[in-house]
């Protein structure tokens, strides 16, 4: 696993060991960036489940401004700092190690709004992107706000999140990406 493109390309990043993340592979990161916009103009990310926090660092890398990464396994969030450092992004990636149903409670508080949102959670839990819909509800989206959605192929989501629609849905495997905007 790496940055596949950007200002950090190529550097490697680490993954937890074990099943308890599943890091996207690079083949479907490249795909997921080529489709949304392969480089960005500023903006603030917010992933969800972090993981590794590949998929933040590589919207960084891609020219976002911030990132909020929402991770609950404390080890995984340790990943992701050494990741963050690696990359020399840690004055610009926040870090919290929180379940992500928090997160909006976080995100309120801090008065940000969200350019692109990232939602991995484990594939079993289908009810973790109805997050999506009350992130769009509370008002923490941008106004060119991207939501990008990677699940099981099987779990079938909404058409729309907000005034968001359903732009493209990808699958892979048996994971799909579906990916939301104006």
């Amino acid at each position: 696993m790496r940055i596949i493109a950007g200002e950090r390309k190529g550097l490697p990043l680490k993954s937890l060991k074990g099943t308890e993340t599943r890091p996207t592979s690079d083949k479907v990161k490249e795909s997921l960036f080529n489709r949304i916009g392969p480089y960005f103009d500023g903006g603030i990310v917010v992933e969800l489940f972090g993981g590794s926090g590949a998929l933040s660092l590589e919207a960084l890398s891609r020219g976002m401004d911030e990132a909020f990464v929402f991770e609950k396994n404390g080890k995984a969030c340790e990943v992701i700092r050494s990741n963050a450092e690696k990359c020399r992004y840690e004055d610009v990636i926040h870090i919290q190690r929180t379940d992500a149903r928090s997160a909006i409670k976080f995100l309120q508080k801090k008065g940000k709004e969200i350019d692109l949102l990232l939602i991995d959670p484990p594939y079993a839990k289908g009810q973790f992107y109805e997050l999506a819909q009350e992130i769009a509800e509370v008002g923490l989206l941008a106004e060119n706000a991207i939501i990008v959605c990677e699940h099981d192929k099987k779990i079938a989501l909404p058409e729309s999140y907000g005034l968001l629609q359903r732009k493209n849905c990808t699958i892979y495997g048996n994971s799909a990406i579906s990916i939301y905007g104006k």
